[in-house]
């Protein structure tokens, strides 16, 4: 076995080692809140072990830069402990070629990552989503709360009619100019979704001219193509998670609920997220070249503690271009840069 093939398998190990505890925890975690409403709908074991597999591509894609910081950590130490790298050193070998030897684990957990965020994940939380809505027991005395959104221009609330999401009642539509300014307000008792598009049952409308307010109303009228069933019982679930897809549909005038900023800082994020298992390689690094005679020990735990300022820094930076705070470029990749700088700077002055 060649050092390099060595070196990658040794990360490999410890770093699926370390996903499996992680992804093992939080699994436990989630099931510990739904298990007691699987088991209500009458759904036994086999429902709560679904729920589960459903859950995993997500639980994988949370857990893999933890994952990777920590399963880095313990390859490097043990190399350390065993004085593997300062013999591979004193054969002309660097720290800097020991980290690319091992860089291949983390760039296919990185791939992973990014495979799931953006395809094998938005497929399993629609999956779940559906499933979760066709067992829930129907309340015919439950209250339905109005749903309030965006298609496009305009600004909509309306109250969800039917569980498979094709239905409206009490629809209002703000419509609005360019500016912003609003320029025609409709009421329509309901509205249906046929043949790929919505229709609004005996619309009313008010419109602002500059004479003042000109009202109408119409048997019925096609409105949008843009709002899908899917959509409706997505937002009557609540559900929050917004795949890339989605995002961009938002940026080009379908669905959204929350402003510009934040989906495009998401669409950002979802090629931002799995840099940071280079990066988190790169924070560990500096473990390879420690003496655990001498406080080698200490080394370790501050690498440990730089990993997770960059998770605490890169959430909240995020959360800032969500906000609209800051450009959605700066707020994905900003921290990835910084803190893999940091990390090649710390290990540029070890070797150095």
């Amino acid at each position: 076995m060649t050092l390099a093939a060595y070196l990658a398998r040794l990360m490999a190990v410890r770093i699926l080692a370390a996903l499996a505890v992680l992804v093992g925890v939080l699994q436990i975690l989630d099931l510990l809140e739904v298990t007691t409403d699987i088991l209500d709908r009458k759904l036994g074991a086999a429902g709560v072990v679904y729920y589960a597999l459903l859950r995993l591509p997500r639980l994988i894609e949370q857990s893999a830069p933890v994952a990777v910081l920590a399963g880095s950590l313990f390859a490097f130490a043990k190399l350390a402990g065993e004085s593997a790298v300062t013999a591979m050193r004193s054969t002309g070998i660097s720290a800097y070629r020991v980290t690319l030897m091992a860089a291949p684990a983390a760039v296919v957990i990185a791939v992973v990552q990014l495979t799931i965020g953006m395809v094998i994940a938005p497929k399993t939380d629609h999956m779940l989503t559906e499933w979760w809505r066709e067992t829930t027991p129907r309340d015919p005395t439950k209250v339905v709360d109005p749903i309030t959104f965006r298609v496009g221009s305009e600004i909509v609330v309306a109250l969800p009619r039917d569980p498979d999401g094709r239905g409206l009642e009490k629809v209002t539509i703000y419509r609005r100019d360019a500016g912003g300014r609003l320029v025609q307000r409709t009421d329509a008792p309901a509205a249906v979704y046929q043949d790929g598009a919505w229709t609004l049952i005996q619309p009313h409308f008010q419109t602002v001219e500059a004479a003042g307010l000109a009202e109408g109303q119409a048997k019925q009228m096609s409105w949008t193509r843009d709002l899908k069933p899917s959509d409706v019982r997505t937002l009557a679930n609540g559900q929050t998670t917004v795949t890339p897809a989605e995002a961009r549909r938002a940026l080009a005038g379908g669905l959204s609920v929350k402003p510009r900023a934040f989906y495009d800082t998401q669409l950002q994020r979802a090629w931002a997220a799995p840099i940071a298992c280079l990066v988190m390689l790169l924070l560990a690094a500096p473990v390879a070249l420690a003496n655990f005679r001498g406080g080698g020990a200490t080394l370790m735990a501050q690498c440990l503690a730089v990993g997770l300022l960059f998770l605490v820094f890169d959430g909240a930076i995020t959360a800032l271009g969500e906000s609209g705070a800051a450009p959605a470029i700066l707020a994905a990749w900003a921290a990835p840069a910084m803190f893999a700088a940091l990390g090649a700077t710390i290990l540029l002055y070890l070797e150095g």
